[in-house]
């Protein structure tokens, strides 16, 4: 087996093991998504509950919110207004700017999200990263090890329910 080097180089490659981790979690975050049906990535379902819970917002404000820069969540914003899921109007006090707003469609998978999605991946991380004690480094290393033997859609539910779900 090839030696996992971003492991080996520690602190020095804590960067790119954070990214590979985050990168792992929405890939698998995006196959409970879509075993509902839905085209949603997990990198857009921040910005619809950003938006469901603080109200419509300013696009720089959006993407203060979510933590990302405005040119990236340009970029998703007009994804989602391409799919009719956000929709963007010019703001009544100032023409020039505009505000970013969830559309009805928006708000129906918001609602899919809070009923069964969410809460399904809150439980899964949850059993994923259960007990972890010790340096970064070593936690880091276990929730890799934890999500190689057993993905996230198949945490944090029973076995019964993920084959009702999965067929």
């Amino acid at each position: 087996m090839t030696e996992d080097v971003v492991r080996s180089l520690g602190l020095l490659c804590l960067g790119t093991h954070l990214k590979r981790l985050g990168e792992r979690l929405q890939g698998e975050t995006d196959t409970i998504v879509a075993a509902r049906g839905l085209s949603l990535s997990a990198s857009q379902y921040p910005y619809l509950a950003c938006l469901d819970r603080l109200g419509p917002l300013t696009l720089g404000d959006l993407a203060e919110a979510v933590g990302v820069s405005q040119p990236g969540a340009t970029r998703t914003v007009n994804t989602l207004v391409e799919q009719g899921i956000l929709q963007v109007e010019p703001s009544p006090g100032d023409q020039r700017r505009k505000i970013t707003a969830l559309s009805d469609e928006g708000r129906r998978l918001v609602a899919i999200g809070k009923a069964e999605i969410w809460p399904q991946i809150a439980a899964a991380v949850g059993d994923l990263c259960a007990g972890l004690e010790g340096p970064l480094l070593d936690q880091l290393n276990t929730i890799e090890d934890r999500l190689r033997e057993k993905p996230l859609a198949m945490r944090g539910t029973s076995p019964a329910t993920v084959k009702d779900r999965h067929g």
